[in-house]
């Protein structure tokens, strides 16, 4: 059975967290502040508060080689915090939307992130030296719908995003003097900025939650409110997929995913526990669930005394009190990220969710 370390840091929905490279700094998005924690032993202690948003923020993401932190939020904003010796000090990014921010994205270079949001766009942006400060380039076609999500490839050019609109699409984010010319992938040869490399309906046209490249950045996965995980292998330039395949499941939506290796994600969303895929262009299968159903913790709720148990069936008319889910998460995980892990292979993920807890998994 896989082991798990629950931190549960407070009694509010988490939006989004993120923890540093060295696992000893996690950031989580807390109504409109972003809290920073630090490990002390095996807990986390509150360090540090990121105030500057005025609305929810909906996203956060530590840069892992330079520090930089950078949130989104419902006011329309993004910011990027540096370490200063004052504390952290905010720098504005230009985005121009007039909807809410939604997800944010460090790439994997750490010279670009993304902002999805409710603008119909997506704002690709990048540090201009000349004027200090950061500024921006939309994604704008041929998105119809809020942006739920965005996934960066290993490139840092190709990014996916996942939209309201049932999609979920490939594009490029070449920014000129920001960018190295990429080399040729299955997504495409020639890249320049808010070319669509591939663009895949949901099968019921359902809203797309999550969606993520496969470490090689050969495949994509997503997610969507019909209970069903995609994963889509390119087939080349201008090329229809190699396969598409689509797995329906039992369980309620998935929210979030993460790949474990080629052939491995790991996803979880509405049924408060991570789910197992496994396979290939072949197909994929659920595999079962990351966690055993009779985890310790439950196990040691004592032995109700009798009298106890006519009480409660007095009372409430049962004898168990059933408030409590079977799962480590008693609520909706809303992010599943990579923790720990090389050469593609993820050997620990983290969740977080509506319940406030981080959870750490070892696969």
């Amino acid at each position: 059975m896989p082991s798990s370390e629950v931190h549960h840091l407070f009694h509010h929905p988490v939006a989004d967290h993120s923890f540093s490279a060295d696992r000893q700094t996690l950031a989580v998005a807390r109504d409109s502040n972003v809290e920073l924690y630090a490990r002390s032993g095996s807990k986390f202690a509150l360090q540090d508060e990121l105030r500057g948003h005025d609305k929810t923020v909906t996203g956060v993401d530590i840069a892992p080689r330079s520090g930089r932190i950078v949130t989104c939020s419902q006011d329309r904003n993004a910011y990027v915090w540096e370490p200063s010796p004052s504390g952290w000090k905010p720098t504005l990014v230009l985005l121009r939307i007039n909807r809410a921010a939604t997800s944010v994205r460090w790439s994997p270079s750490e010279a670009k992130f993304a902002v999805g949001s409710g603008a119909r766009v997506i704002a690709v942006c990048y540090f201009e030296e000349e004027n200090n400060w950061w500024v921006s380039k939309h994604l704008k076609k041929p998105i119809r719908s809020t942006i739920t999500s965005v996934s960066w490839h290993p490139n840092s050019v190709l990014l996916a995003a996942g939209s309201t609109d049932g999609h979920a699409r490939v594009f490029s984010s070449f920014i000129k003097g920001v960018d190295p010319r990429p080399e040729p992938s299955a997504w495409g040869e020639r890249l320049p900025f808010n070319t669509v490399c591939g663009e895949y309906l949901n099968g019921t046209a359902g809203w797309v939650h999550g969606c993520a490249f496969s470490p090689s950045g050969d495949a994509l996965a997503f997610t969507a409110h019909d209970s069903s995980i995609t994963v889509v292998y390119p087939g080349g330039p201008d090329q229809p997929p190699k396969a598409v395949v689509s797995v329906s499941t039992q369980v309620l939506p998935l929210v979030s995913l993460v790949w474990t290796s080629e052939s491995e994600i790991v996803a979880a969303g509405y049924d408060c526990e991570a789910f197992k895929f496994r396979g290939d262009e072949q197909g994929w299968e659920l595999t079962g669930s990351v966690e055993s159903k009779g985890r310790p913790g439950l196990a040691d709720q004592r032995e109700e005394s009798a009298l106890n148990m006519f009480r409660q069936m007095d009372l409430k008319g049962k004898v168990k009190d059933d408030t409590q889910l079977n799962t480590v998460h008693q609520n909706t995980i809303s992010t599943v990220r990579g923790y720990a892990g090389d050469g593609g292979h993820v050997s620990k993920f983290s969740t977080s969710g509506v319940d406030g807890r981080v959870v750490v998994w070892s696969l």
